[in-house]
C-alpha cells in the first residue's frame, strides 16, 4: 500500500515538473481590466504580441472592463495558477483600490509579479493665465492662500488624485479637491480656469500644452522624459527633493503560479523589453519605459503600498 501511495505521489510530482518544463504548450490569455484603447490595454497588447513570439504560443487579449479595473483584476486573481492567464496590471486596481475599499481579491496573496513594463508620468498643469510664473512661485502662492485654490482629478482615489495629494503633502499646501468623472471634464475646467490646477498624464496634457491651452510647471517623475521635451522634474522646479510619482503598468499572473513558470514568463518579458520595436511602440503609447524583473517588481509594489497608505491617511481620503 505504501508503495502505491509513493508511486502516486511521484507520478503527480513528475507530471507537474513535466508541465512546467513543457510550458507553454497551448495558447495563453492576457486579461486587460480596461476597455480597448486605454494605456493598460495598449501596453498589454504590445507585450502580448512580443511575448507570444518569444514563447511560441499565441497570447489572446481578453478585455474585462469595469469597476475601475477591479473586475478583470479579480478574474486574473481567481484563475488557475498555471501561468496561462496573464494580467495587464496597473496601479489603480492593484496598488490603490484595495487600500480604499473592499475588493474581491487580495493583490498581495492572489497576484504574482512578472515584470513592470513602464510608468505613465503626469504633468502639473494650469490655465495659461494662472499668475505664478514658475513652479516655486506656484507653491508659494498656494501656501500664502490656504484654502483658496482648488485642484481637479479624474475621480476620488484615482492615480491622478493620489499624485496630486502627494504633491500637496510635500509642498505643504492647503487646497480643495474637486473630483470629476474622468480626465476630460477635469482638464476642461482647468483650461477654463474654473479649477486652479490638476495632475494628468503626459499623453492627456501635452497636446494642450503644445497648443497653449494649458501651461505646465513640471513633470511628476524625478528625471526629464522624452515624452515631454524641455519640461523639467517638479522635484527640481518646485524644490521638492524626493518627489517622484507615476502610474505603473506591468504584467502579473495568478498567485501560486510555480516559480519556474513565473521565471520563464519573466524571461520572455525581459527579452521583449530589449526589442527596439517594443520600445518604440511603448513610446508611441505615451509611457516611459521602466522595466523591473519579478523580484524588483515585487519590492516596488511594496513601496507603492507604503506610499499610498501614507497619502490616504494624510489626506483622509475615502470612497463614499
Amino acid at each position: 500500500m505504501k508503495r502505491i501511495v509513493l508511486f502516486a505521489v511521484m507520478w503527480i510530482v513528475g507530471g507537474a515538473v513535466c508541465a512546467q518544463q513543457d510550458f507553454p504548450n497551448r495558447p495563453l490569455r492576457m486579461i486587460v481590466p480596461w476597455p480597448p484603447g486605454q494605456a493598460a490595454d495598449l501596453v498589454g497588447r504590445v507585450m502580448a504580441q512580443k511575448m507570444a513570439e518569444i514563447l511560441g504560443q499565441q497570447i489572446v487579449i481578453d478585455n474585462r472592463a469595469g469597476a475601475g479595473g477591479m473586475i478583470g483584476t479579480d478574474v486574473a486573481a481567481k484563475a488557475t495558477p498555471d501561468g496561462y492567464t496573464l494580467l495587464s496590471a496597473s496601479s489603480g486596481p492593484v496598488s490603490i483600490n484595495p487600500l480604499l475599499q473592499k475588493t474581491a481579491y487580495n493583490p498581495e496573496r492572489e497576484l504574482a509579479p512578472v515584470a513592470n513594463v513602464c510608468v505613465a508620468p503626469f504633468l502639473l498643469v494650469t490655465a495659461p493665465q494662472f499668475p505664478a510664473p514658475n513652479a516655486r512661485d506656484f507653491v508659494a502662492l498656494l501656501k500664502a492662500n490656504p484654502g483658496k485654490y482648488t485642484f481637479a482629478s479624474s475621480g476620488t482615489g484615482a492615480t491622478a488624485h493620489m499624485i496630486a495629494e502627494f504633491f500637496n503633502n510635500m509642498a505643504g499646501v492647503q487646497v480643495t479637491h474637486i473630483p470629476y468623472k474622468g480626465s476630460v471634464p477635469a482638464l476642461t475646467d482647468v483650461i477654463s480656469g474654473r479649477v486652479a490646477y490638476a495632475f494628468e498624464t503626459v499623453s492627456a496634457t501635452m497636446p494642450h500644452v503644445k497648443s497653449g491651452r494649458l501651461k505646465t510647471y513640471g513633470i511628476s517623475i524625478d528625471r526629464p522624459s522624452a515624452l515631454a521635451p524641455g519640461i523639467e522634474p517638479l522635484a527640481t522646479t518646485a524644490n521638492l527633493p524626493g518627489f517622484n510619482a507615476a502610474a505603473w503598468i506591468g504584467v502579473m499572473v495568478t498567485g501560486g503560479t510555480p516559480k519556474a513558470i513565473v521565471e520563464k514568463l519573466g524571461a520572455a518579458a525581459e527579452t521583449a523589453m530589449k526589442s527596439p520595436e517594443v520600445l518604440e511602440r511603448l513610446m508611441n503609447v505615451g509611457v516611459e519605459v521602466d522595466y523591473r524583473r519579478p523580484s524588483d517588481f515585487g519590492k516596488y509594489l511594496k513601496e507603492q503600498q507604503v506610499r499610498y497608505t501614507d497619502i490616504i491617511k494624510k489626506g483622509n481620503i475615502k470612497i463614499e
